[in-house]
């Protein structure tokens, strides 16, 4: 059985970077081939606990950690959240475990980090796989609910989040069916430590990817080493409309659509773990 979001907490440690605590966890053979999962908005490293045990036995060392504002990292009010600064935190994850060099894999908000990382040094990265997220900002479709929440307006109706809302918003993005129960986990995520008061501030990443498409397009297009897309079509955001315009501009990508009835939405790892996993452990096989 997965270990719930508690006890996925309970399996990992907290680090004081930049003078705040972030959660990471690290799984797998100590001499195993190094891989860094990050996670998307709003939810947690623990999207990838249907994943985990394929990669581990497979042979991968696994880091995963919740950027700050998520999961169960810090989620300071008042804070100035950026893309740049959860990059910057990656970066110091990785100095004080002593990786050198590792296999990235991100999804949707992780997508922009890793973009960021690629542009400060791509030569750190051995291969690269994405899932589900706004990589070109001109592509990116929101819900209209997505609109609201940027707005002033949003900032009020945030903290009055319910669960209820919270399924409901996510189904809409989802092209396969998801429990209840898998979706209280993303939920407790979300909400701990108060993350209700700072979704407003977390949110207002939309208009830094707007502000970095240019270098971050760059990093994504001029990436030289093995690359993988792993992507859910049924995904409204950022879904099958992205992949004509990835499969010209990275035409040695590897892509591997969730498109078998009912096509995988948004959170491919969430809603259909066995095909993801399954990819992920041939491409990452092939790290030396």
């Amino acid at each position: 059985m997965e270990p719930d979001y508690r006890t996925w907490i309970a399996g990992g440690t907290h680090l004081e970077l930049s003078g705040h605590r972030i959660f990471h966890r690290q799984d797998g053979p100590i001499d195993g081939r190094p891989v860094t999962l990050l996670h998307g908005y709003p939810t947690s490293s623990h999207d990838w606990v249907s994943i985990l045990p394929a990669l581990t036995e497979s042979g991968c060392r696994v880091t995963t950690l919740d950027f700050l504002g998520f999961g169960a990292s810090d989620k300071p009010r008042g804070h100035d959240y950026r893309m740049t600064e959860q990059a910057t935190l990656v970066e110091q994850l990785w100095q004080r475990l002593g990786i050198t060099g590792t296999a990235l894999v991100a999804h949707d908000y992780g997508v922009s980090v890793a973009q960021e990382l690629l542009a400060r040094d791509s030569a750190r990265v051995r291969r690269m796989a994405w899932l589900n997220g706004g990589l070109y900002p001109d592509l990116y479709r929101p819900l209209p609910i997505q609109h609201l929440m940027i707005t002033p307006i949003g900032k009020i109706l945030n903290p009055l989040m319910s669960e209820t809302t919270f399924r409901m918003t996510l189904r809409r993005i989802l092209g396969r069916p998801v429990s209840d129960t898998d979706l209280h986990q993303m939920w407790l995520a979300m909400t701990d430590g108060g993350g209700k008061r700072v979704q407003w501030a977390l949110n207002r990443y939309h208009a830094e990817r707007r502000a970095n498409a240019s270098r971050w397009q760059q990093a994504l297009e001029s990436y030289s080493k093995p690359v993988l897309f792993v992507w859910g079509p049924a995904d409204p955001i950022s879904g099958g409309h992205l992949l004509p315009r990835l499969r010209e501009r990275l035409p040695q990508a590897r892509f591997e659509v969730l498109d078998a009835a009912p096509a995988t939405g948004h959170y491919p790892q969430v809603e259909n773990p066995g095909p993801v996993a399954a990819a992920l452990v041939e491409f990452l096989a092939a790290q030396s």
